[in-house]
């Protein structure tokens, strides 16, 4: 039996599509926004306030295992009604989203730690969503591109694990532009057209690889060609692709380059 922690974007239903391929035993509970997964018979809305009512859940499936998967946003904690377990976790969990929506999910993994459940990685049943080190595309990056890349790879390695950044622009050696807490796609719309950057996203040094990856997929190369990007950087197994065959098709037709290092 597998917990399944689901929130918004297309990842979670990617992963649970694959579960039940896979005819794993499975529940799920549904932090999306609009409860997207309120018709599988298996699915459970609880406020994340609910800490005992959650692992008395997990607890009763007998379940040793839970993973993450999709962006689970922010709680308004005054609204949130608690349980006698909310009342003794929320504040480590109020705390940590002053840092950010991946600090959030840190600390429910702690929590969850201290109850004896153990949290897996976010592709550990969906290990074809990440690509192992090397060039993707018949467009290669040349010298100069491949210095941009250190450059970005010494700034990530720099950065709080639990701050919010998992993107920035690269061009000449010099960082252009960084991801804020709005996202990959308003940071690019900030750039000048034609920047002629590279689009980095990777994981932080020291980051907790069992949730929050970096998410990439088709729209993301869209998003290169319009904004005039000249290629995007991956790490290698450390990435969550979407439509990777659409992608790379893409990318090839338009001449951006995909790396992995």
């Amino acid at each position: 039996m597998i917990g399944l922690f689901l929130g918004d974007t297309d990842f979670p239903e990617i992963v649970l599509k694959k579960i039940k391929k896979l005819k794993k035993k499975y529940f799920i509970i549904d932090f999306s926004k609009n409860n997207k997964f309120k018709r599988d018979k298996n699915s459970y809305r609880i406020s994340i306030g609910k800490f005992g009512k959650i692992i008395n859940l997990i607890k009763e499936k007998n379940c040793k295992k839970v993973l993450f998967a999709g962006k689970i946003a922010k709680p308004n904690f005054a609204s949130l009604r608690l349980d006698f377990k909310g009342i003794y976790y929320m504040p480590s969990v109020i705390r940590a989203s002053k840092i950010g929506d991946a600090a959030i999910i840190k600390s429910i993994i702690d929590i969850l730690a201290n109850e004896s459940i153990k949290v897996i990685s976010s592709i550990y049943f969906n290990p074809e969503l990440s690509l192992k080190k090397g060039n993707y595309t018949k467009t290669k990056p040349n010298k100069n591109d491949n210095n941009s890349i250190k450059k970005a790879q010494n700034y990530f390695n720099k950065i709080n694990n639990l701050d919010h950044i998992q993107a920035l622009v690269v061009k000449n050696e010099k960082i252009i532009a960084i991801e804020g807490r709005q996202g990959t796609k308003k940071m690019l719309s900030k750039l000048k057209k034609n920047s002629k950057g590279i689009l980095i996203k990777l994981p932080k040094n020291k980051q907790d690889l069992r949730m929050d990856l970096p998410t990439v997929g088709l729209q993301t190369l869209k998003d290169i060609k319009k904004y005039g990007l000249k290629g995007l950087v991956l790490k290698s197994k450390k990435n969550i692709f979407l439509d990777k065959k659409e992608a790379i098709h893409f990318a090839n037709k338009n001449k951006i380059f995909i790396k992995v290092i």
